[in-house]
């Protein structure tokens, strides 16, 4: 298992996001037929939708999403970081995010300068969370903070994408 947590030492999701954590729930994610892996580059313009996303695990536990970006505004100056872009608590292991609570609705990517984390994070509940604010700002949004908040501990999954800004389209008229 130890080796599932390498790129995201490699890629700084692990001390950025969130500290080190062994795995034990796969989480698959996917934009349309892209596979997410960690990693991997996916264009603002196939993730405007939220992603289908797939848990193992067992259907008696509960599971949080979060999809966050620790680059905000700029990777070389993350003032923002890091700028939420998905919650979803509640939901049945062995299911998927569309059967659990969406605490702040999916914001696709939409980095305006330089290559931009985004970060998807799997936490299992204790329990049923019942009413979960919605943060007052996407911005300065903290994962470890706000699983401290939720009691939920270390993550159980993690995987991330890279995305940059793509060209404007040039027309001649």
């Amino acid at each position: 298992m130890a080796t599932s947590v390498d790129p995201l030492i490699v890629g700084r999701v692990i001390g950025d996001v969130v500290d080190m954590f062994v795995p034990s729930v796969n989480m698959s994610v996917y934009f349309g037929t892209k596979h997410v892996t960690n990693g991997c580059d996916i264009k603002p313009s196939i993730a405007l939708d939220p992603p289908r996303v797939t848990l193992t695990g067992n259907m008696d536990n509960l599971y949080t999403l979060v999809m966050t970006d620790p680059d905000a505004p700029s990777p070389s100056e993350p003032s923002h970081r890091e700028w939420i872009h998905w919650i979803v608590t509640d939901i049945p292991g062995g299911t998927n995010p569309h059967r659990g609570k969406e605490i702040l609705p999916y914001v696709g990517p939409r980095p305006p300068v330089g290559i931009h984390r985004y970060i998807l994070v799997l936490f299992q509940q204790k329990g049923p969370l019942g009413l979960v604010e919605q943060p007052p700002s996407r911005a300065s949004f903290n994962t470890r903070y706000f699983a401290r908040q939720l009691n939920l501990g270390l993550p159980v999954a993690t995987v991330y994408f890279n995305s940059q800004k793509e060209p404007a389209s040039r027309r001649r008229t």
